[in-house]
């Protein structure tokens, strides 16, 4: 999931009261948070600040800039989430802001699958 089921597309504090956070067995499980993923959410934060976007924006834009990714797969339940996702086309990362985005991460086992 390119914005990590939602848990990238708004500050860390406020994505368990959101439904999908309520209702998402999946979400629940995984440790979106753990192995560097508060501070990844606090970059994508900031970073989207200061470029004037959403997180979720960020966010995809980042997948975008990623040889291996052919196509995001992304889950739009309101025509601005399509519009966003339109948007993050236009934004552009520099490799100073994708290693930015990328220095907190520890790899995590692979969920789902044994």
């Amino acid at each position: 999931s390119p914005m990590a089921r939602g848990y990238l597309t708004r500050p860390h504090e406020e994505y368990m009261s959101t439904k999908r956070a309520e209702t998402d067995d999946y979400a629940q499980e995984h440790p979106y948070a753990d192995n560097g993923g508060k501070e990844i959410n606090e970059r994508v934060q900031q970073l989207a600040a200061d470029k004037g976007v959403s997180m979720a924006q960020i966010a995809l834009s980042w997948t975008l800039h990623k040889d291996w990714v052919d196509a995001p797969i992304i889950g739009a339940s309101k025509i601005e989430h399509l519009e966003d996702a339109v948007e993050a086309l236009e934004i552009s990362l520099s490799a100073s802001d994708i290693e930015y985005l990328e220095a907190p991460y520890e790899p995590v086992p692979v969920s789902g699958h044994e």
